[in-house]
């Protein structure tokens, strides 16, 4: 408890009167309420395939072959969820269709209970979705081609904020997958392509598929997806067009009855050319029974082909008692293509002037002048990074999201709070031809040095990757961002890049010229590599005037209390 005394007072009436004065100035305040301890539970989605195929039964012996149906949970909390959880499998309605084991995952155990039920226990729910058991299904004996049945799954977990007023139990989604006998199994040949082309060179890809399966596929979907640097002139009339800036997907439905046993291919092979862009790219050709594709997550609108229509003749047919194979894992195959290309990265920086206090912003960044995009698709790593050195007698005051501050040197810096001499800000996973990388950093002048300038290069994504394979000039990877550089006839920065990009490429655009001011009332002015907008404002200066006040207010008060303390 702090204590109260009679001399005291009057020093803390005046301390309370000043800290009043301050926080008035500064303007009015928002108290947060209290979170609470923790949260609602969360309510637990379980999840899985829609449906399932198993392999018929094998009369004459021989090890059963059995397909896999993985079962998930999305727990939608940040934390994983600490507690006891129970799933109940309700095995009645695939009795004489299937018979079912268990692969339960780290930490959850599975226990059956005759041929009807199941349960599986676990004490952790990691955050998002993870599977808790795979389900080992198997043909039952006596069970007949397109015999079906289904599968409930329902949970529980104990509840870590049970009250008296509460439910015990945080709750689950109940989910349901449907398991079916025999069906078609769809197997993607895979083709003999050039991997290393040259730019526009061009390949037949005769498509080529065959069902293994046990019926009939009634009708087929063929997917192509192929990178930006890859291209398939045909565009079909029965095939749905969507691109977006890595991808091009076409999925064409081809109309008929696929028999079990046989084999299609097209009946004209398509052409995939490797465009004058084409630098590191995947073809991607996959097909599956008709009703079974999922709908795109794709959010671009898709366009149908204006040509012919694509169909698929048969190529041979083999007795159905060939090889049974209901693996969807090769309904898909895809080619990789390393193709003889270059990219120039052009890195660009920015000026400015201003006196001291002022705050500025500074746009710098890359631009790919071609003639090949990009990209590490298959791994989703960076194609590159930039590399920013901040003028010296400079503070960041904001940095773009993502970048991180190191060293001078280029070294870990523990400290992530506050601002660093030197930023790593990584370029995406691709950048299209036209495209870059455009960066926006909040700079105060704490000392108007004539001429500071900062460096900017675009590089390697990693510190030990400095270079760019690709880039055939590596000359102009390096710009500069001056800060009061006119005056003194500092150097001047790498010109911006031309009006040209896409999302997540960066747009290339020049910055804007408009005169700014200084945060202290100096007028600023910019050059001709691009503006740095100063930010003082005279609400801002309103502001601070009005807390200096305050402040002498309180200070007299303070002195007015000592006196009457001395008398």
């Amino acid at each position: 408890m702090t204590r109260f005394s009679p001399r005291t007072a009057p020093l803390r009436r005046a301390g309370g009167l000043a800290a009043t004065a301050l926080l008035l100035a500064a303007g009015p305040l928002t108290v947060a309420a209290a979170a609470p301890a923790r949260a609602a539970d969360p309510v637990f989605t379980l999840g899985g395939p829609a449906e399932t195929a198993l392999h018929p039964y094998a009369e004459g012996g021989g090890a059963p072959k059995r397909s896999t149906a993985g079962i998930t949970v999305t727990n939608p909390a940040d934390e994983g969820y600490e507690g006891e959880f129970t799933l109940t499998f309700d095995l009645t309605g695939v009795a004489g269709v299937a018979d079912v084991a268990f692969d339960p995952g780290p930490g959850v155990e599975c226990e059956t209970k005759g041929t009807r039920s199941a349960v599986c226990t676990g004490d952790t729910l990691a955050p998002g979705l993870s599977t808790v058991t795979g389900l080992l299904l198997g043909a039952a004996k006596g069970s007949e081609q397109g015999a079906a049945g289904t599968i409930r799954v329902t949970g529980e977990a104990r509840s870590a904020t049970s009250t008296p007023l509460a439910a015990p139990f945080a709750p689950f989604t109940p989910f349901t997958t449907r398991v079916t006998v025999g069906g078609p199994d769809l197997v993607m040949r895979k083709l003999p392509f050039d991997h290393e082309p040259t730019p526009g060179q061009k390949q037949q890809a005769p498509i080529t598929f065959a069902n293994r399966g046990s019926r009939d596929a009634d009708g087929v979907v063929l997917t192509l997806r192929y990178s930006r640097g890859l291209d398939i002139p045909q565009r079909y009339s029965n095939c749905a067009y969507t691109t977006d800036e890595t991808w091009t997907t076409a999925r064409c439905s081809v109309e008929g009855a696929f028999e079990a046993g046989a084999t299609y291919t097209l009946a004209a092979p398509l052409t995939l050319e490797a465009t004058t862009r084409a630098y590191r790219d995947l073809f991607v050709y996959g097909i599956q029974e008709a009703g079974t594709v999922p709908r795109a997550a794709s959010t671009a609108r898709s366009e149908r082909g204006s040509g012919t229509v694509l169909r698929a003749v048969p190529l041979t047919k083999a007795p159905a008692a060939r090889g049974v194979d209901l693996e969807p894992g090769d309904n898909e195959q895809e080619a990789e293509f390393r193709t003889a290309n270059t990219a120039d990265f052009m890195a660009y920086g920015d000026e400015a002037s201003g006196a001291a206090g002022a705050t500025v912003t500074a746009r710098l960044g890359f631009h790919n002048d071609g003639p090949a995009w990009i990209g590490r698709i298959r791994s989703g790593g960076s194609v590159a990074a930039v590399d920013f050195t901040v003028p010296q007698g400079a503070t960041v005051t904001s940095a773009p999201k993502g970048c991180r501050g190191v060293t001078a040197e280029g070294a870990y810096r523990e400290d992530r709070k506050t601002p660093a001499p030197r930023y790593l800000c990584p370029a995406p996973t691709a950048v299209r031809d036209g495209g870059g990388l455009d960066l926006s950093f909040g700079l105060r002048i704490d000392k108007a040095l004539i001429g500071a300038a900062g460096r900017v290069t675009v590089r390697g994504p990693g510190l030990q990757e400095a270079g760019l394979p690709f880039d055939p000039k590596p000359g102009n990877n390096t710009a500069r961002v001056v800060l009061n550089g006119q005056s003194g006839g500092g150097p001047s920065p790498s010109p911006a890049p031309p009006a040209e990009g896409g999302p997540g490429a960066g747009s290339g655009r020049t910055p804007s010229a408009a005169p700014g001011t200084s945060g202290t009332g100096a007028p600023g002015t910019t050059g001709r590599g691009g503006s740095l907008a100063s930010t003082g404002s005279p609400a801002a200066m309103t502001a601070s005037v009005t807390a200096i006040a305050a402040l002498t207010t309180g200070l007299a008060l303070f002195a007015a209390a000592r006196r009457r303390r001395k008398a």
